[in-house]
């Protein structure tokens, strides 16, 4: 059998070739199996049962996972716009069928990851979705193993859709992302944080790492920083790259909780400790 490209167990993003071991789970952002790099491919996750589900997360908005999940396990998500749809987040797993349900719902017209642990099989849904741009961070195209026609470097800010922006507020990787959709949350706007910034489980707070896995923090000035960057944006909602959310008063949230992670990196707490 000819294999076109392989596919990291872990964190399920595309490589052209098989490597020693995959340098985005060998970062310290991430990890490597304690049994060394797993490769995988298409061909095998099909044959495994693997299967593609997508259901509306809100009007305009559908979450787009694997079952079973694959690497990191993220939450795609697909925006609805009147000028075409966005890809976001991109899973490691793509199907005929999965392609012919997301058409469905209107033509993609961007794909983009919000940063490198998110890549998924990026080239291999813009072939199959007719070769539709793959964007980028400037900052972060030195994480692509797969290197193809469509992919478009952007740094700054980027409009790919009308009501849809996006940029980098750094932090967790120096171009992670952010997607602003206007129309999203009944028109009051919606953030696409990633694990930029991250939903909690409690609904009411949000949380800011160099790494999730490994536990590293970024330091109160940083978060701050990420944290004024989104207001630019009206937005009442946020999803991160898991299906989890903080359904409203999303703005006031990510305030609150950069001032709380400065003040613990700060020290004002340890008398608590």
């Amino acid at each position: 059998m000819t294999v076109s490209f392989w596919i990291c167990e872990t964190c399920a993003v595309e490589h052209s070739e098989q490597v020693g071991v995959c340098a985005i789970c060998a970062d310290e952002r991430q990890w490597v199996p304690a049994d060394g790099q797993r490769w995988t491919t298409l061909e095998e996750m099909t044959a495994a049962g693997t299967t593609v589900s997508i259901k509306e997360v809100e009007p305009g908005l559908y979450g787009v996972t694997s079952e079973p999940p694959t690497g990191i396990g993220q939450q795609a998500m697909l925006v609805q716009t009147a000028k075409g749809n966005l890809l976001w987040d991109p899973i490691g797993y793509v199907d005929d069928d999965a392609v012919r349900r997301v058409r469905e719902l209107g033509e993609v017209a961007a794909i983009i990851a919000s940063h490198p642990h998110m890549y998924g099989v990026q080239v291999e849904w813009s072939h199959r979705l007719g070769g539709v741009p793959v964007y980028v961070s400037e900052a972060d195209a030195e994480w692509v193993a797969r290197q193809d026609p469509v992919i478009q470097t952007w740094s700054g800010k980027l409009t790919p859709l009308p009501g849809i922006t996006v940029i980098q507020p750094g932090g967790h990787f120096p171009g992670s992302a952010v997607t602003h959709w206007s129309e999203g949350a009944d028109g009051k706007g919606v953030i696409l944080s990633g694990d930029t910034i991250f939903a909690n489980p409690d609904r009411t707070s949000v949380s800011f790492m160099r790494s999730y896995p490994n536990r590293i923090p970024l330091s109160g000035p940083v978060v701050e920083r990420v944290a004024r960057s989104l207001d630019v944006f009206d937005y009442d909602r946020l999803y991160n790259n898991f299906g989890a959310s903080i359904p409203t008063d999303a703005k006031s949230v990510v305030h609150r909780s950069a001032a709380r992670h400065a003040a613990w990196t700060r020290g004002d707490y340890d008398h608590l400790t």
